[in-house]
């Protein structure tokens, strides 16, 4: 895993984790990195300081990096446990939180680019999941 310090055409500053810096490359071509914060997609790398290694880290592989397969397995774990999963209701029901419409509660699910620029334009607090931390949609029961 890749971790690259990211900052939009608005200045805002946030992180992004890849499998490599081809699988970055690729998702930002695509237009599928965007700012968490106003949603634009014009993201540039920042420039990087390297990482510092302290006592405090518990997550570690056998070489002594992050393991982020691992704390990536306990992200996915986390949303599925405290999350709903809306799907591609996704935006409208954010919005209909925000405005107080329905309870609030925390959820996740898929929404288009467009509509994430949407609801960042709009004050509804949402963030895309990077790949490797976003949970797969439940199964469905039969």
């Amino acid at each position: 895993m890749i971790r690259y310090a990211l900052q939009c055409d608005e200045g805002h500053g946030f992180e992004g984790w890849f499998s490599s810096s081809e699988d970055y490359e690729s998702q930002e071509a695509r237009g599928l990195v965007e700012c968490p914060e106003c949603g634009s997609v014009a993201v540039t790398r920042a420039v990087m300081a390297p990482a510092v290694r302290t006592s405090r880290s518990r997550e570690t592989s056998t070489n002594g990096e992050p393991d982020m397969e691992a704390v990536a397995r306990k992200v996915r774990a986390h949303i599925r446990k405290n999350y709903d999963y809306v799907g591609p209701d996704f935006a409208s029901e954010a919005r209909a939180i925000h405005e107080g419409e329905k309870p609030e509660r925390l959820i996740y699910g898929e929404t288009t680019p467009e509509e994430r620029a949407k609801l960042a334009e709009d004050g509804v607090p949402c963030a895309p999941l990077p790949e490797p931390f976003a949970p797969t949609p439940p199964k469905k029961a039969n």
